[in-house]
């Protein structure tokens, strides 16, 4: 028996698919309201084919059986909140605590659905935000230097002449250079290749700013894992973004 014949026999017989309560809007939604519990967690994924899909769940299982409050398709705020409001309101008015990004989206299903739990930003978004600032300024940076490339190629060939990009060390032009640089600003020093120490030291010259925005980020990192008293925490964040709003990066502070 080849697995797609298993599969179906599996479906079709042994399982109580056919009798299931949610199967008429299961490609839609599920929901389980009985796993509701004090402290939830909202977040989106893909599940199949890139598509997102909105997924609570009760935090206090830590994965295990009961962790899946509700499964929606898509990420619209209406369209979840209309699924989470057929949860009783007594049981969602239990919740105390729901973790979300920063997404506008996630806060107004969190509001409306839960409205006497706390919102907590998890942290990793918080973080991603941040490496994906630092990844904005390379970015924006690549872009002017491709800019500067293709106008000295022009004015050579007008002359008659052919273009030929400074080469760094390392073998790298400086638009390869900020190319390249995308995978180790994601990570820690300690964890770089001999050649992305290389490749880091060679950026970090040509552009200060970078190394500036990439160990803030860094030390936003530190803080998290480094401070559990939540107000030498709040202190340290404090201090972090008032460097942050004096060095003027404006992508970091919004």
């Amino acid at each position: 028996m080849d697995g797609k014949q298993l599969q179906t026999q599996y479906k079709e017989h042994l399982s109580d698919f056919n009798n299931w309560n949610q199967k008429e809007h299961a490609e839609d939604f599920i929901l389980y309201p009985k796993n509701i519990g004090y402290h939830l967690c909202i977040d989106e994924t893909a599940l199949s084919k890139g598509e997102l899909y909105t997924i609570l769940t009760n935090r206090d299982k830590h994965g295990r059986k009961g962790t899946i409050v509700a499964i929606v398709k898509g990420t619209k705020a209406e369209d979840v909140i209309n699924v989470l409001l057929k949860i009783d309101a007594d049981k969602r008015n239990q919740v105390k605590e729901i973790t979300l990004d920063m997404a506008g989206s996630m806060q107004k299903i969190a509001k409306r659905c839960f409205p006497g739990a706390m919102q907590v930003v998890d942290r990793f978004h918080v973080s991603k935000l941040v490496y994906e600032a630092v990844q904005d300024l390379r970015i924006a940076y690549r872009w002017q230097v491709m800019k500067d490339e293709n106008r000295k190629i022009k004015e050579a060939k007008a002359k008659g002449e052919s273009y030929e990009p400074k080469v760094f060390s390392n073998g790298d032009t400086l638009r390869q250079l900020l190319a390249r640089s995308r995978y180790l600003l994601f990570k820690a020093p300690d964890k770089w290749l001999q050649s992305q120490k290389v490749r880091a030291k060679l950026l970090f010259e040509q552009f200060p700013d970078i190394k500036s925005v990439y160990y803030y980020a860094l030390r936003l990192g530190k803080i998290f894992s480094d401070y559990t008293d939540k107000d030498v925490a709040r202190a340290k964040l404090a201090l972090w973004y008032n460097e942050i709003e004096e060095f003027g990066y404006d992508t970091f502070t919004t």
